[in-house]
Protein backbone atom coordinates (compact mmCIF):
# COMPACT_ATOMS: atom_id res chain seq x y z
CA UNK A 1 0.00 0.00 0.00
CA UNK A 2 2.10 2.68 -1.16
CA UNK A 3 1.77 5.94 0.26
CA UNK A 4 -0.17 4.67 3.51
CA UNK A 5 2.06 5.18 6.47
CA UNK A 6 1.63 8.71 8.30
CA UNK A 7 4.39 10.84 9.96
CA UNK A 8 3.70 11.76 13.64
CA UNK A 9 4.07 15.37 12.64
CA UNK A 10 1.06 14.53 9.79
CA UNK A 11 -1.50 13.28 12.16
CA UNK A 12 -0.66 15.67 14.61
CA UNK A 13 -1.49 18.42 11.85
CA UNK A 14 -4.57 16.71 10.71
CA UNK A 15 -5.90 16.49 14.49
CA UNK A 16 -4.76 20.16 14.84
CA UNK A 17 -7.45 20.59 12.13
CA UNK A 18 -10.33 19.73 14.37
CA UNK A 19 -9.06 20.71 17.39
CA UNK A 20 -9.22 24.26 15.84
CA UNK A 21 -13.23 23.68 15.03
CA UNK A 22 -13.74 21.94 18.63
CA UNK A 23 -12.23 25.47 20.64
CA UNK A 24 -15.19 26.93 19.08
CA UNK A 25 -17.48 24.32 18.23
CA UNK A 26 -17.12 22.46 21.73
CA UNK A 27 -18.02 26.09 23.01
CA UNK A 28 -21.39 26.10 20.82
CA UNK A 29 -21.89 22.02 22.56
CA UNK A 30 -21.43 22.63 26.47
CA UNK A 31 -21.53 26.36 27.01
CA UNK A 32 -24.21 27.87 24.11
CA UNK A 33 -27.38 26.35 24.97
CA UNK A 34 -27.06 27.62 28.93
CA UNK A 35 -25.38 31.07 27.48
CA UNK A 36 -28.89 31.25 25.31
CA UNK A 37 -30.76 30.84 28.67
CA UNK A 38 -28.72 31.94 31.25
CA UNK A 39 -27.12 34.81 29.88
CA UNK A 40 -28.45 35.89 26.80
CA UNK A 41 -32.32 35.36 28.54
CA UNK A 42 -34.29 33.80 26.01
CA UNK A 43 -36.08 30.53 26.99
CA UNK A 44 -35.02 27.16 26.51
CA UNK A 45 -37.99 26.43 23.59
CA UNK A 46 -37.07 28.86 21.51
CA UNK A 47 -33.49 27.92 22.13
CA UNK A 48 -34.27 24.33 20.81
CA UNK A 49 -36.47 26.46 17.42
CA UNK A 50 -33.09 27.73 16.74
CA UNK A 51 -30.95 24.44 16.60
CA UNK A 52 -33.78 22.47 15.36
CA UNK A 53 -34.60 25.23 12.31
CA UNK A 54 -31.11 25.68 10.76
CA UNK A 55 -31.04 21.63 9.84
CA UNK A 56 -33.52 22.24 6.99
CA UNK A 57 -30.69 24.51 5.60
CA UNK A 58 -28.04 22.16 6.20
CA UNK A 59 -29.96 19.75 4.32
CA UNK A 60 -29.57 21.68 0.97
CA UNK A 61 -25.89 23.78 1.77
CA UNK A 62 -23.62 20.72 2.88
CA UNK A 63 -24.27 18.48 -0.21
CA UNK A 64 -23.88 21.58 -2.20
CA UNK A 65 -20.66 22.22 -0.03
CA UNK A 66 -19.44 18.85 -0.60
CA UNK A 67 -19.59 19.08 -4.42
CA UNK A 68 -17.90 22.32 -4.47
CA UNK A 69 -14.83 20.82 -2.60
CA UNK A 70 -15.08 17.66 -4.89
CA UNK A 71 -14.90 19.75 -7.75
CA UNK A 72 -12.23 22.35 -6.09
CA UNK A 73 -8.77 22.19 -8.05
CA UNK A 74 -5.62 24.10 -6.73
CA UNK A 75 -2.22 24.07 -5.83
CA UNK A 76 -3.00 22.99 -2.24
CA UNK A 77 -5.36 20.77 -3.57
CA UNK A 78 -9.23 20.13 -3.13
CA UNK A 79 -9.88 20.39 0.49
CA UNK A 80 -6.80 22.00 2.35
CA UNK A 81 -7.75 25.21 0.72
CA UNK A 82 -11.41 25.43 2.78
CA UNK A 83 -8.95 25.12 5.95
CA UNK A 84 -6.86 28.36 4.65
CA UNK A 85 -9.26 30.82 4.16
CA UNK A 86 -12.87 29.64 6.17
CA UNK A 87 -11.40 29.81 9.51
CA UNK A 88 -10.94 33.70 9.78
CA UNK A 89 -14.59 34.23 8.83
CA UNK A 90 -15.53 31.31 11.27
CA UNK A 91 -13.86 33.28 14.43
CA UNK A 92 -15.37 36.26 13.90
CA UNK A 93 -19.08 34.50 14.01
CA UNK A 94 -18.32 32.30 16.88
CA UNK A 95 -17.59 35.80 18.87
CA UNK A 96 -20.51 37.24 17.63
CA UNK A 97 -22.70 34.34 18.89
CA UNK A 98 -21.80 34.93 21.91
CA UNK A 99 -22.41 38.69 21.78
CA UNK A 100 -25.63 39.66 23.90
CA UNK A 101 -26.63 43.06 22.44
CA UNK A 102 -28.83 45.43 24.22
CA UNK A 103 -31.84 45.11 21.93
CA UNK A 104 -36.09 44.19 21.90
CA UNK A 105 -36.53 40.61 23.36
CA UNK A 106 -37.91 39.52 19.52
CA UNK A 107 -34.54 41.65 17.75
CA UNK A 108 -32.11 39.81 20.43
CA UNK A 109 -34.44 36.37 19.34
CA UNK A 110 -33.77 37.26 15.59
CA UNK A 111 -30.03 38.11 16.30
CA UNK A 112 -29.46 34.82 18.08
CA UNK A 113 -30.99 32.83 14.86
CA UNK A 114 -28.97 35.15 12.40
CA UNK A 115 -25.72 34.36 13.63
CA UNK A 116 -26.25 31.00 15.15
CA UNK A 117 -27.54 31.02 10.79
CA UNK A 118 -23.82 32.47 10.01
CA UNK A 119 -21.51 30.28 12.41
CA UNK A 120 -23.58 26.68 11.33
CA UNK A 121 -22.85 27.90 7.28
CA UNK A 122 -19.47 28.91 8.04
CA UNK A 123 -18.63 25.25 9.69
CA UNK A 124 -19.97 23.36 7.44
CA UNK A 125 -17.62 25.49 4.61
CA UNK A 126 -14.27 24.31 6.84
CA UNK A 127 -15.55 21.38 8.50
CA UNK A 128 -16.87 19.45 5.57
CA UNK A 129 -13.61 19.79 3.53
CA UNK A 130 -11.70 18.72 7.06
CA UNK A 131 -13.62 15.47 6.93
CA UNK A 132 -13.29 14.65 3.32
CA UNK A 133 -9.67 15.21 3.63
CA UNK A 134 -9.26 12.07 7.05
CA UNK A 135 -10.54 9.99 3.95
CA UNK A 136 -7.60 10.77 1.57
CA UNK A 137 -4.64 11.38 3.12
CA UNK A 138 -3.85 7.47 3.24
CA UNK A 139 -5.46 4.42 2.14
CA UNK A 140 -4.55 2.10 5.19
CA UNK A 141 -7.76 1.61 7.01
CA UNK A 142 -5.86 0.37 10.05
CA UNK A 143 -4.07 3.71 9.69
CA UNK A 144 -6.86 5.21 9.46
CA UNK A 145 -7.83 4.61 12.84
CA UNK A 146 -4.47 5.68 14.33
CA UNK A 147 -4.96 9.15 12.55
CA UNK A 148 -8.43 9.38 14.16
CA UNK A 149 -6.82 8.57 17.47
CA UNK A 150 -4.94 11.29 17.16
CA UNK A 151 -7.18 13.50 16.10
CA UNK A 152 -9.76 12.97 19.13
CA UNK A 153 -6.79 12.96 21.30
CA UNK A 154 -6.18 16.60 20.24
CA UNK A 155 -9.65 17.48 20.06
CA UNK A 156 -9.50 16.49 23.86
CA UNK A 157 -7.12 18.71 24.09
CA UNK A 158 -9.10 21.92 22.75
CA UNK A 159 -11.64 20.40 25.19
CA UNK A 160 -9.51 20.96 28.39
CA UNK A 161 -8.24 24.52 27.59
CA UNK A 162 -11.76 25.38 26.63
CA UNK A 163 -13.14 23.67 29.79
CA UNK A 164 -10.46 24.79 32.11
CA UNK A 165 -10.26 28.09 30.44
CA UNK A 166 -13.42 29.44 28.91
CA UNK A 167 -15.76 29.90 32.95
CA UNK A 168 -12.65 31.29 34.60
CA UNK A 169 -11.71 34.03 31.53
CA UNK A 170 -15.60 34.99 31.54
CA UNK A 171 -15.74 35.63 35.18
CA UNK A 172 -11.82 37.95 35.06
CA UNK A 173 -12.51 39.15 31.80
CA UNK A 174 -16.14 40.08 32.43
CA UNK A 175 -15.71 41.29 35.90
CA UNK A 176 -19.53 40.43 36.95
CA UNK A 177 -20.66 40.80 33.69
CA UNK A 178 -21.08 37.43 31.96
CA UNK A 179 -22.48 39.02 28.85
CA UNK A 180 -18.65 40.87 28.74
CA UNK A 181 -16.63 37.99 29.73
CA UNK A 182 -18.12 35.10 27.05
CA UNK A 183 -17.60 37.81 24.19
CA UNK A 184 -13.82 38.30 25.07
CA UNK A 185 -13.21 34.52 25.82
CA UNK A 186 -14.51 33.25 22.63
CA UNK A 187 -12.22 35.85 21.07
CA UNK A 188 -9.65 34.51 22.88
CA UNK A 189 -10.28 30.79 21.90
CA UNK A 190 -11.34 31.55 18.53
CA UNK A 191 -7.36 33.09 17.73
CA UNK A 192 -6.46 29.94 19.48
CA UNK A 193 -8.03 27.99 17.13
CA UNK A 194 -6.76 29.92 13.60
CA UNK A 195 -3.69 29.01 14.98
CA UNK A 196 -4.50 25.17 14.60
CA UNK A 197 -6.15 25.52 11.65
CA UNK A 198 -2.65 26.99 10.19
CA UNK A 199 -0.76 24.64 11.39
CA UNK A 200 -2.96 21.69 9.88
CA UNK A 201 -3.09 23.37 6.62
CA UNK A 202 0.83 23.47 6.68
CA UNK A 203 1.50 19.84 7.44
CA UNK A 204 -1.18 17.49 5.74
CA UNK A 205 -1.24 16.54 2.11
CA UNK A 206 -3.99 14.60 0.16
CA UNK A 207 -3.02 11.62 -1.26
CA UNK A 208 -6.13 10.01 -2.81
CA UNK A 209 -7.52 11.54 -5.67
CA UNK A 210 -10.78 10.15 -7.82
CA UNK A 211 -11.03 8.65 -11.09
CA UNK A 212 -9.30 11.17 -13.87
CA UNK A 213 -12.51 10.74 -16.06
CA UNK A 214 -14.91 11.46 -13.05
CA UNK A 215 -17.15 14.34 -13.71
CA UNK A 216 -20.85 13.83 -12.48
CA UNK A 217 -23.44 16.24 -11.77
CA UNK A 218 -24.55 16.41 -8.21
CA UNK A 219 -27.77 13.94 -8.61
CA UNK A 220 -25.85 11.46 -10.39
CA UNK A 221 -23.04 11.81 -7.26
CA UNK A 222 -25.99 11.50 -4.59
CA UNK A 223 -27.69 8.53 -6.89
CA UNK A 224 -24.39 6.41 -6.74
CA UNK A 225 -24.00 7.09 -3.02
CA UNK A 226 -27.32 6.17 -2.20
CA UNK A 227 -26.45 2.77 -3.77
CA UNK A 228 -23.70 2.66 -1.23
CA UNK A 229 -25.34 0.57 1.49
CA UNK A 230 -23.00 0.76 3.88
CA UNK A 231 -22.52 4.24 3.14
CA UNK A 232 -26.75 4.74 4.38
CA UNK A 233 -25.93 2.57 7.62
CA UNK A 234 -23.39 5.35 8.29
CA UNK A 235 -25.39 7.93 8.33
CA UNK A 236 -27.58 6.73 11.03
CA UNK A 237 -24.09 5.49 13.11
CA UNK A 238 -22.99 9.40 12.59
CA UNK A 239 -26.59 10.68 13.68
CA UNK A 240 -26.49 8.12 16.94
CA UNK A 241 -23.44 8.60 17.88
CA UNK A 242 -23.25 12.39 17.86
CA UNK A 243 -27.16 11.62 19.56
CA UNK A 244 -25.95 10.33 22.34
CA UNK A 245 -22.81 12.22 22.76
CA UNK A 246 -24.20 15.78 22.41
CA UNK A 247 -26.71 15.29 24.42
CA UNK A 248 -24.62 14.07 27.59
CA UNK A 249 -22.14 16.69 26.93
CA UNK A 250 -24.91 19.31 26.43
CA UNK A 251 -26.56 18.26 30.02
CA UNK A 252 -22.91 18.26 31.90
CA UNK A 253 -22.99 21.35 33.14
CA UNK A 254 -26.63 21.20 34.34
CA UNK A 255 -26.03 17.96 36.13
CA UNK A 256 -22.74 19.14 38.02
CA UNK A 257 -24.26 22.47 38.94
CA UNK A 258 -28.12 21.49 39.89
CA UNK A 259 -28.03 17.49 40.41
CA UNK A 260 -25.11 17.35 42.16
CA UNK A 261 -24.68 20.98 43.31
CA UNK A 262 -21.50 21.61 42.77
CA UNK A 263 -19.63 25.16 42.37
CA UNK A 264 -17.72 26.63 39.58
CA UNK A 265 -14.59 25.07 41.10
CA UNK A 266 -16.62 21.53 40.93
CA UNK A 267 -18.53 22.04 38.01
CA UNK A 268 -15.33 22.64 36.07
CA UNK A 269 -13.44 19.39 37.63
CA UNK A 270 -16.31 17.45 36.49
CA UNK A 271 -16.79 18.23 33.36
CA UNK A 272 -12.80 18.14 32.64
CA UNK A 273 -12.76 14.77 34.24
CA UNK A 274 -15.04 13.06 31.76
CA UNK A 275 -12.91 15.17 28.57
CA UNK A 276 -9.73 13.49 30.28
CA UNK A 277 -11.87 10.03 30.38
CA UNK A 278 -12.43 10.54 27.03
CA UNK A 279 -9.15 11.60 25.78
CA UNK A 280 -7.59 8.39 27.80
CA UNK A 281 -10.37 6.41 25.88
CA UNK A 282 -9.02 8.21 22.31
CA UNK A 283 -5.51 7.16 23.04
CA UNK A 284 -6.10 3.47 23.07
CA UNK A 285 -8.65 2.57 21.05
CA UNK A 286 -5.85 2.29 18.30
CA UNK A 287 -3.88 -0.81 20.67
CA UNK A 288 -7.00 -2.39 20.92
CA UNK A 289 -8.16 -2.17 17.10
CA UNK A 290 -4.63 -3.34 16.02
CA UNK A 291 -5.28 -6.24 17.82
CA UNK A 292 -8.78 -7.12 17.48
CA UNK A 293 -11.67 -6.10 14.86
CA UNK A 294 -12.77 -2.60 14.81
CA UNK A 295 -16.15 -3.80 14.97
CA UNK A 296 -16.00 -5.68 18.12
CA UNK A 297 -13.75 -3.23 19.89
CA UNK A 298 -16.94 -1.00 19.37
CA UNK A 299 -19.70 -2.94 20.44
CA UNK A 300 -17.65 -3.99 23.60
CA UNK A 301 -16.90 -0.32 24.19
CA UNK A 302 -20.78 0.70 23.53
CA UNK A 303 -21.73 -2.01 26.01
CA UNK A 304 -19.65 -0.57 28.98
CA UNK A 305 -20.25 2.68 28.21
CA UNK A 306 -24.76 1.60 28.51
CA UNK A 307 -23.67 0.05 31.83
CA UNK A 308 -21.89 2.73 33.43
CA UNK A 309 -24.51 5.43 32.11
CA UNK A 310 -27.54 3.57 33.96
CA UNK A 311 -24.98 3.19 37.62
CA UNK A 312 -24.51 6.42 36.98
CA UNK A 313 -28.19 7.35 37.03
CA UNK A 314 -28.86 5.50 39.95
CA UNK A 315 -26.17 6.94 41.91
CA UNK A 316 -27.56 9.64 44.65
CA UNK A 317 -27.09 13.28 43.86
CA UNK A 318 -24.67 13.61 47.47
CA UNK A 319 -22.26 11.45 45.93
CA UNK A 320 -20.34 13.50 43.65
CA UNK A 321 -17.24 11.89 43.78
CA UNK A 322 -18.90 8.43 42.47
CA UNK A 323 -20.70 10.04 40.33
CA UNK A 324 -17.84 11.61 38.63
CA UNK A 325 -16.04 8.59 38.80
CA UNK A 326 -19.22 6.55 36.33
CA UNK A 327 -19.12 10.14 33.94
CA UNK A 328 -15.36 9.36 33.54
CA UNK A 329 -16.27 5.76 33.05
CA UNK A 330 -18.57 6.73 30.23
CA UNK A 331 -16.55 9.12 28.41
CA UNK A 332 -13.80 6.97 28.30
CA UNK A 333 -15.52 4.29 26.67
CA UNK A 334 -17.39 6.49 24.29
CA UNK A 335 -13.26 7.98 23.92
CA UNK A 336 -12.70 4.37 22.68
CA UNK A 337 -15.02 3.99 19.70
CA UNK A 338 -14.98 7.70 18.39
CA UNK A 339 -11.88 7.15 16.30
CA UNK A 340 -13.45 3.92 15.34
CA UNK A 341 -16.87 5.33 13.80
CA UNK A 342 -15.15 8.23 12.01
CA UNK A 343 -12.79 5.20 10.80
CA UNK A 344 -15.93 3.62 9.68
CA UNK A 345 -16.86 6.60 7.44
CA UNK A 346 -13.63 6.68 5.15
CA UNK A 347 -14.09 2.53 5.13
CA UNK A 348 -17.72 3.40 3.82
CA UNK A 349 -16.39 4.82 0.83
CA UNK A 350 -13.50 2.98 -0.21
CA UNK A 351 -16.56 0.15 -0.33
CA UNK A 352 -18.89 2.64 -2.26
CA UNK A 353 -15.62 3.66 -4.74
CA UNK A 354 -15.16 -0.53 -5.42
CA UNK A 355 -18.78 -1.17 -5.61
CA UNK A 356 -19.76 1.83 -8.26
CA UNK A 357 -16.58 2.70 -9.54
CA UNK A 358 -16.58 6.57 -8.29
CA UNK A 359 -15.18 8.12 -5.47
CA UNK A 360 -17.31 11.41 -4.02
CA UNK A 361 -15.34 11.55 -1.08
CA UNK A 362 -16.82 15.95 -0.44
CA UNK A 363 -20.44 14.63 -0.31
CA UNK A 364 -20.18 11.30 1.37
CA UNK A 365 -18.39 13.33 3.75
CA UNK A 366 -20.76 16.03 3.64
CA UNK A 367 -23.85 13.79 4.57
CA UNK A 368 -21.65 11.88 7.27
CA UNK A 369 -21.63 16.27 8.63
CA UNK A 370 -24.98 16.69 8.16
CA UNK A 371 -26.19 13.68 10.48
CA UNK A 372 -23.80 14.94 13.14
CA UNK A 373 -25.04 18.37 13.09
CA UNK A 374 -28.96 16.64 12.82
CA UNK A 375 -27.96 15.02 15.81
CA UNK A 376 -26.64 18.30 17.48
CA UNK A 377 -29.56 20.10 16.52
CA UNK A 378 -31.89 17.26 18.39
CA UNK A 379 -29.88 16.73 21.18
CA UNK A 380 -30.36 20.64 21.90
CA UNK A 381 -34.25 20.30 20.91
CA UNK A 382 -33.84 17.81 23.42
CA UNK A 383 -32.21 20.17 26.15
CA UNK A 384 -34.24 22.59 25.58
CA UNK A 385 -37.38 21.11 25.49
CA UNK A 386 -36.90 18.12 28.61
CA UNK A 387 -36.19 21.29 30.35
CA UNK A 388 -39.13 22.80 29.88
CA UNK A 389 -41.00 19.72 30.52
CA UNK A 390 -39.42 19.57 33.66
CA UNK A 391 -40.46 22.49 34.97
CA UNK A 392 -36.53 24.24 34.84
CA UNK A 393 -36.03 27.73 35.92
CA UNK A 394 -32.73 29.47 34.86
CA UNK A 395 -30.88 31.16 37.93
CA UNK A 396 -32.48 29.74 40.65
CA UNK A 397 -30.25 27.82 43.09
CA UNK A 398 -32.69 24.62 43.68
CA UNK A 399 -34.68 23.10 40.65
CA UNK A 400 -37.87 20.77 41.05
CA UNK A 401 -37.67 17.29 41.51
CA UNK A 402 -38.96 16.97 38.01
CA UNK A 403 -36.66 19.06 36.72
CA UNK A 404 -33.59 17.52 38.45
CA UNK A 405 -35.10 13.93 36.86
CA UNK A 406 -35.06 15.73 33.30
CA UNK A 407 -31.44 16.52 33.69
CA UNK A 408 -30.82 13.24 34.98
CA UNK A 409 -32.42 11.30 32.52
CA UNK A 410 -30.44 13.51 29.57
CA UNK A 411 -26.71 12.61 31.16
CA UNK A 412 -27.55 9.24 32.03
CA UNK A 413 -30.80 6.41 30.95
CA UNK A 414 -31.34 8.26 27.40
CA UNK A 415 -28.37 8.58 26.08
CA UNK A 416 -27.78 4.82 27.09
CA UNK A 417 -30.75 4.05 25.39
CA UNK A 418 -29.41 5.67 22.21
CA UNK A 419 -26.17 3.62 22.19
CA UNK A 420 -27.58 0.55 22.43
CA UNK A 421 -29.77 1.75 19.10
CA UNK A 422 -26.17 2.38 17.73
CA UNK A 423 -24.59 -0.35 18.66
CA UNK A 424 -27.35 -2.75 16.45
CA UNK A 425 -26.41 -0.36 13.19
CA UNK A 426 -22.56 -0.96 14.00
CA UNK A 427 -23.34 -4.55 14.23
CA UNK A 428 -25.57 -4.30 10.72
CA UNK A 429 -22.47 -2.50 8.90
CA UNK A 430 -20.61 -5.47 8.83
CA UNK A 431 -17.81 -4.81 7.17
CA UNK A 432 -15.21 -6.07 9.02
CA UNK A 433 -10.93 -5.82 9.08
CA UNK A 434 -10.86 -8.90 6.60
CA UNK A 435 -13.13 -7.00 4.43
CA UNK A 436 -11.58 -3.49 4.25
CA UNK A 437 -8.23 -5.44 3.24
CA UNK A 438 -9.92 -7.19 0.63
CA UNK A 439 -11.65 -3.98 -0.44
CA UNK A 440 -7.87 -2.58 -0.36
CA UNK A 441 -6.87 -5.21 -2.29
CA UNK A 442 -8.74 -4.84 -5.16
CA UNK A 443 -9.23 -1.03 -5.70
CA UNK A 444 -5.27 -1.23 -6.02
CA UNK A 445 -5.58 -3.41 -8.87
CA UNK A 446 -7.89 -1.43 -9.95
CA UNK A 447 -5.74 1.82 -10.02
CA UNK A 448 -2.35 -0.53 -11.22
CA UNK A 449 -1.03 -0.52 -7.83
CA UNK A 450 -0.64 -3.66 -8.15
CA UNK A 451 -0.01 -5.74 -11.31
CA UNK A 452 -0.52 -9.29 -10.28
CA UNK A 453 -3.73 -8.58 -8.09
CA UNK A 454 -6.59 -10.55 -9.25
CA UNK A 455 -9.17 -8.32 -10.02
CA UNK A 456 -11.92 -10.61 -9.21
CA UNK A 457 -11.15 -11.82 -6.26
CA UNK A 458 -14.34 -9.89 -4.57
CA UNK A 459 -17.62 -9.46 -6.22
CA UNK A 460 -19.96 -7.08 -4.86
CA UNK A 461 -22.16 -9.91 -3.09
CA UNK A 462 -19.28 -11.80 -2.15
CA UNK A 463 -17.98 -8.65 -0.05
CA UNK A 464 -21.26 -7.87 1.42
CA UNK A 465 -21.29 -11.24 2.53
CA UNK A 466 -17.91 -11.75 4.28
CA UNK A 467 -18.22 -8.56 5.52
CA UNK A 468 -21.85 -9.41 7.23
CA UNK A 469 -20.79 -12.95 8.00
Amino acid sequence: MSNAKLSIREKIGFGMGDAGNNMTFAAVVMYLSYFYTDVYGISPAVVGTIFISMRFVDAITDPIMGALADRTRSRWGRFRPYILFVPVPLAAACVLMFTTPDWSESAKIGYAFATYFAMSLLYTAVNIPYCALGGVITHDHRERVSCQSYRFILVGGAYLILNSGLMPLVEWLGDGDQAQGFQWAMLIMSLIALAMFAFCFATVKERIQPPVSQQEGLLTILKALARNEKWLIILGITFLQALQFFLRQGAAIYFATYVLGLGATGISVFVTSGVIGKIAGTAISTWFSNRISKRSVFLASTSALILASVLLYLVPGNLAILATALFVIVNFMHGIGTPISWALMADAEDYGEWKTGTRNTGVAFAGNLFFLKLGLAFSGGMIGFLLSWGGYEAGVEQQSADALNAISLMLTLIPAAISLVLAIAIWFFGLDDRAMDQVRHDLEARHGDRDDADESTLTPSSAGGSALS
